[in-house]
């Protein structure tokens, strides 16, 4: 007579061991999750709302372009004696001073006495390498940062890690989709959000790598160079 399969089988069990595997897939793609939303929530946190003015006077300013009125906004800064001279890092290889003169019509004798153009920065953490060396040639110790409220976060890492030695007093400018509507509302403008904090995220690690002698992304801008750019490069990327 034969006799039934024992479930005590070593066949048996196995699947309990896939079940505790799959339970702690779960539980770890959770905490991921929780630790990316919360993060997102730390993100949105460090955007300002409205313009204010700068916290204080600074030796220089500079203007990260890729986003409207960026440049705008800085010049008046510069207008209202809040630094010295202005850096606008990233401009388009094919806009000349003329092209950035006829945008600005009130502001053609600042353009011509206490601008700098630089060419050469093609994303966010060149625009730093550039600004530095421009800082450094000049002899500035503060630095008012221009750029657009969603920006600023990963501009400032950029910025500080370039140049520990240099005081930042951020100016966020604030979009006029962004004052007329609840950012969550817009899908473009929260596709937008999330695409910059995931660059955020990436430039904090790479940063932190970095500091601890992993810089896995080496930048030739890193490199000493001589004076400032003067030739069109490439065009920016942020």
């Amino acid at each position: 007579m034969s006799s039934l399969p024992d479930d005590s089988s070593p066949t048996a069990p196995a699947a309990a061991p896939r079940g505790r595997l799959r339970a702690a897939l779960v539980a770890a793609i959770a905490v991921v999750f929780v630790a990316a939303a919360l993060g997102f929530v730390g993100f949105l946190s460090q955007l300002r709302g409205a313009e204010a003015e700068p916290a204080s006077h600074a030796d220089g300013i500079v203007v990260l372009t890729g986003g409207s009125s960026r440049v705008s906004d800085a010049m008046e800064l510069l207008a209202g004696g809040y630094g010295k001279r202005l850096l606008i890092s990233g401009v388009h290889p094919t806009n000349a001073a003329s092209d950035i003169s006829r945008s600005l019509p009130d502001n053609q004798s600042l353009l011509g006495c206490c601008v700098d153009l630089d060419r050469s920065a093609v994303n966010t953490r060149s625009n730093a390498a550039e600004t530095r060396r421009w800082v450094h040639e000049r002899g500035f110790k503060s630095l008012i940062v221009v750029t657009s409220n969603y920006h600023m976060p990963r501009a400032i890492v950029e910025l500080s890690h370039a140049m520990p030695d240099i005081k930042l007093v951020p100016f966020a400018v604030v979009g006029e989709k962004w004052r007329d509507e609840p950012w969550w509302t817009n899908g473009a403008t929260f596709r937008l959000l999330l695409s910059e904090y995931a660059k955020y995220v990436a430039a904090e690690l790479r940063v932190r790598l970095a500091d601890l002698g992993l810089d896995l992304m080496p930048e030739a801008a890193d490199q000493p160079t001589g004076s400032l750019p003067q030739r069109p490069a490439t065009a920016q990327a942020n």
